[in-house]
């Protein structure tokens, strides 16, 4: 499992033995069945997780039980309630598994630990953090000015495995449109093929 994380890490910055050894210590694995919960929406996160394999979801449920799904995460992804995580608030994510997975999880005092330790670190969650910026800040520009079907299309063409792997209900609801629209757009895209 560490080597999948080092192997995302050496993506982005150089690590030396010494850090790596460093690393070994401060991770702790978890192995997560599919539906089991990594955090519940009003626990205090004390993680940081990186998905070494598998797929796992972070997303709220509102008043009336219908679920928001906010991001999918597969092997290389970090996942958290970052707010909760910095703070020690109360999280209002939930993360659960929709596959059998493993996980590598950092706690606060051993993430600020490892960015004394071993500086390129800081480097390396610097680059995760602006990039995942960019990446939000993106998705609300989609969400205000694309077709639902324009949302369907950026989707596929930015991470095409979502669609073996993820359940329809959850993809319509990550892109904010009903199952039967997603439907209705998957037939529509089909039939003008």
């Amino acid at each position: 499992m560490i080597e999948v994380l080092f192997k995302h890490i050496e993506q982005k910055v150089s690590l030396s033995s010494a850090d790596k050894e460093f690393i070994k210590t401060i991770f702790v694995k978890k192995r997560l069945r599919k539906k089991q919960y990594l955090l519940q929406e009003g626990d205090v996160c004390k993680y940081l997780s990186f998905v070494a394999k598998g797929l796992i979801r972070t997303y709220n449920v509102d008043e009336k039980g219908e679920e928001h799904m906010s991001i999918f995460g597969w092997e290389g992804w970090w996942l958290s309630d970052f707010n909760s995580f910095l703070s020690g608030e109360p999280a209002v994510f939930n993360i659960d598994a929709i596959e059998d997975s493993e996980v590598m999880m950092i706690t606060r005092a051993d993430y600020d630990a490892l960015t004394i330790k071993v500086p390129i670190m800081d480097r390396y969650f610097r680059i995760l953090f602006q990039n995942s910026l960019v990446t939000k800040e993106r998705r609300l520009m989609s969400s205000i000015t694309h077709t639902a079907t324009e949302k369907y299309l950026q989707l596929i063409a930015s991470n095409p495995e979502i669609i073996s792997r993820i359940p329809q209900n959850m993809v319509a609801s990550y892109l904010g449109i009903a199952p039967e629209t997603l439907s209705r757009i998957k037939r529509n895209l089909a039939h003008n093929k």
